[in-house]
């Protein structure tokens, strides 16, 4: 047997057989089998040699450096062509420009939540201007209190008058009829009651429209002129009949020695529209009643009153022995419900409620030139407080009657105004 190889290189890299025949032969005869060199098994093959003109190429592996880490991997090994790997960089998409894969960095979750918050914060005070330029531009400033002459001097909180009027306008006749409230022309006050804020409590303070009042010297609202007091007893509410708010406030002033701050005003329609828009107030009543001239007919017991209902219960009077006094009780009650009704977070937090309740409530109320929106709220939140037994409800102090006319008890009165003036907590009991 021959031990020699058919074929070697020759000294250009080439394959020569040893009959002649081989890679580039111009004998017929084809190619024998190539012979390949012996390697040590466990010896790394050096690097071939450069055919001639070609310059040394440095390896990736070993360089005029000295050998690279054994854990380096240039790429060339397993396909990579630079530029085009998975990853992001210079090479792509998550990696670091030489075709390796590197983190994508984490979320600044910090970054994200305050710009959450300051976009929410931007958005909410954004809706809050636009509700209080919207609410501001409803109130029905029609009352100037400035007309009103010889007032006292003031004392601790502030007062409001608050009213409730027999006023029809805007309503249609059917809406006349469902309501029971009659078609007669003009208005007049249903209900007044003063409402003191103070810091040592609030204080709501009924005033029977048949109380017997004096009519002081006053200047016409509309005619400027003057009108002297000739000493003239009257129903309180004839004073609003007979020159409007202006009269109205300052017979209360006169009468009661107690400074009036602001006026508000609501008349029958809107009264309805503010109940029906909260979804209607529950009330608990300790007996059943019923009016004809009002509408109303209720059992005693836990009920919710939708705004036909609200009005008949906080008219009705016909159906008490002390009818005035009866219904001022019940007017009080039911505003403090409606006030505590419309404050509960099932309004206040529902657009789609509470938007109709503010409309239905500003639509329909009348206050004087210098009531602002902080004005209303405080009235309303104080009127929440005393349902909420956050001070006193109680009727003015009577005394007696003259010619059905109710008679203030005077003492008790002026120590009650003391009282409010001073700041003090309120002693006096009415009836």
């Amino acid at each position: 047997m021959n031990d020699w190889p058919d074929s070697w290189s020759d000294e250009n890299g080439r394959r020569r057989s040893r009959d002649g025949y081989g890679r580039g032969s111009a004998s017929a005869q084809p190619e024998g089998a190539r012979a390949m060199r012996h390697v040590q098994r466990g010896q790394a093959p050096g690097p071939a040699a450069p055919p001639r003109g070609v310059p040394p190429q440095h390896s990736y592996g070993h360089d005029e450096y000295g050998p690279q880490d054994p854990g380096y991997d240039s790429g060339y090994n397993s396909g990579q062509v630079y530029g085009q790997g998975d990853g992001g960089g210079r090479g792509g998409r998550g990696g670091d420009g030489y075709g390796g894969q590197t983190a994508r960095p984490a979320p600044n979750w910090r970054r994200r939540i305050g710009f959450t918050a300051l976009t929410l914060v931007i958005v909410l005070l954004a809706v809050s201007i636009g509700t209080y330029f919207w609410a501001d531009s409803k109130l029905k400033r029609e009352v100037d209190l400035s007309k009103v002459i010889d007032r006292p001097g003031g004392g601790d909180g502030t007062n409001y008058l608050i009213v409730g009027s027999d006023s029809r306008a805007g309503m249609t006749a059917e809406e006349k009829k469902k309501l029971h409230t009659g078609s007669a022309e003009g208005k007049r006050t249903d209900s007044m009651m003063i409402l003191h804020v103070g810091g040592e409590g609030n204080t709501m303070i009924s005033l029977p429209r048949d109380s017997d009042v004096e009519i002081p010297t006053f200047v016409g609202s509309e005619s400027g002129k003057t009108y002297k007091g000739t000493g003239r007893h009257v129903k309180l509410n004839a004073a609003y009949a007979e020159d409007g708010p202006e009269l109205l406030v300052r017979t209360v002033e006169f009468n009661t020695g107690l400074r009036i701050d602001h006026y508000a005003e609501i008349g029958f329609g809107g009264f309805a529209k503010i109940v029906d828009a909260v979804g209607g107030v529950e009330m608990n009543l300790d007996k059943g009643f019923k009016d004809k001239w009002s509408g109303a007919d209720f059992k005693a017991g836990k009920q919710t009153l939708n705004g036909e209902q609200a009005l008949a219960f906080v008219r009705t009077r016909h159906a008490f022995a002390a009818s005035d006094l009866e219904r001022t009780k019940n007017q009080q009650k039911f505003l403090a419900a409606l006030a505590h009704q419309s404050a509960t977070p099932s309004t206040i937090m529902n657009p789609f409620k509470l938007y109709p309740t503010l409309g239905a409530g500003l639509d329909s109320l009348i206050v004087d030139k210098d009531m602002s929106l902080w004005n209303v709220a405080s009235m309303f939140w104080a009127m929440k407080g005393v349902s909420g037994g956050d001070g006193t409800s109680m009727n003015i102090p009577i005394s007696g009657s003259t010619g059905g006319n109710l008679v203030w008890d005077k003492a008790k009165v002026k120590t009650l105004v003391d009282q409010l003036n001073a700041g003090q907590k309120v002693t006096v009991t009415g009836n």
